[in-house]
């Protein structure tokens, strides 16, 4: 069990996280350095030696971010994806074990609202199909969560980028990545963990490849290694009703290509409308229960954390990241867990 944490600057401290029961280690990264930065081993040394002055280890990344020229095949790609090679093995010797990155065009995450209001008076990150729709690029951002370090019209470039670029060319560009950057995770000891798209369908025209099990059987034929494998993140599969996320992870996991495990439920709706939701299984369109008995029924030893958490109790942060209602979500999916292997060994 594991929790993300974004540094010094987080309102969560490592003190709190330390004392929500059963918590194993901290997910983190280097949030400063640029895409296509090499992370410096004195920086990663310094973010591993405090999180382990809280008895917490620190052996997974999320993310290290693929810079742009390498998801559009550009020239200057070689150069970027030797860098990441560079960061890789400098994560190996800090004892980092997986790697969790996304090979999403332009936006990573993304989000119509912050704070839509529950019933029950919390509010959670949202996204509307029709709200998407209706954004103008060319008046300027007004997309929640967008990248602030990019001006409006380089953002408006950026995509424009992508007019030339369809799923077929995308997927290109991901298995050249991968041909390069598999072998030094794989001689460094590193399991790349491949997030899938959020939402999981194309946006503001932009192409996605990390959709649905259909899109993930190709991109794992890529390389059969098991270092290239998954972050399997059920909020992100499951705001598609399509998917079968117990499936995908009996199918992907049984294989040994699921390496981390974001748990989190979401209320879906057909047109592609969703709303995050508690953990609890009533609350949304995922059966939570079913998800974790699949990873018990495969032997799942690999890394979970809870996902993004509603805003309860007036607490203001990071959205999503607050930790009140990850905590409650680390307890529900232990409970779910023991539950599990009780029944299993039974």
């Amino acid at each position: 069990m594991s929790f993300r944490w974004y540094g010094a600057s987080d309102p969560v401290t490592l003190a709190q996280i330390r004392q929500i029961p059963g918590m194993h280690g901290i997910v983190s990264a280097l949030y400063h350095r640029a895409p296509g930065d090499v992370w410096p081993a004195a920086e990663i040394a310094n973010l591993r030696e405090g999180i382990g002055e809280h008895g917490l280890a620190f052996e997974l990344v999320e993310s290290v971010p693929v810079h742009e020229d390498i998801k559009l095949g550009k020239p200057q790609r070689d150069h970027w994806i030797e860098n990441y090679g560079r960061t890789l093995e400098n994560l190996a010797a800090a004892g980092v074990r997986v790697v969790c990155y996304n090979f999403m065009p332009v936006f990573d995450w993304t989000r119509t609202s912050l704070d839509r209001p529950l019933p029950d008076g919390s509010n959670s990150l949202a996204f509307s199909v029709s709200d998407a729709a209706a954004i103008d690029f060319s008046r300027g951002m007004s997309l929640p969560g967008w990248d602030s370090q990019r001006t409006p019209a380089e953002f408006r470039a950026l995509i424009a980028q992508y007019e030339s670029v369809d799923e077929n060319a995308l997927r290109d560009h991901l298995a050249y990545f991968l041909a390069a950057i598999v072998p030094v995770a794989a001689a460094e000891g590193i399991k790349l963990a491949l997030h899938p798209d959020d939402p999981p369908r194309p946006i503001f025209g932009l192409p996605r490849i990390v959709k649905n099990a259909a899109d993930i059987r190709r991109i794992l034929a890529m390389d059969d290694r098991a270092e290239n494998g998954l972050t399997l993140c059920s909020g992100s599969l499951g705001a598609d009703l399509r998917n079968d996320v117990p499936a995908m992870v009996r199918e992907f996991g049984s294989r040994g290509r699921i390496h981390f495990a974001h748990m989190r439920n979401v209320k879906a709706q057909a047109n592609g409308d969703f709303q995050e939701t508690s953990h609890l299984s009533q609350d949304g369109s995922l059966d939570m229960a079913a998800i974790v008995r699949a990873y018990c029924e495969i032997g799942f030893d690999g890394y979970v954390r809870p996902d993004h958490g509603r805003n309860i109790w007036g607490e203001h942060g990071n959205p999503g990241y607050g930790l009140y209602d990850r905590a409650l979500g680390v307890a529900y999916l232990n409970g779910l867990w023991e539950a599990s292997s009780s029944a299993a060994g039974a």
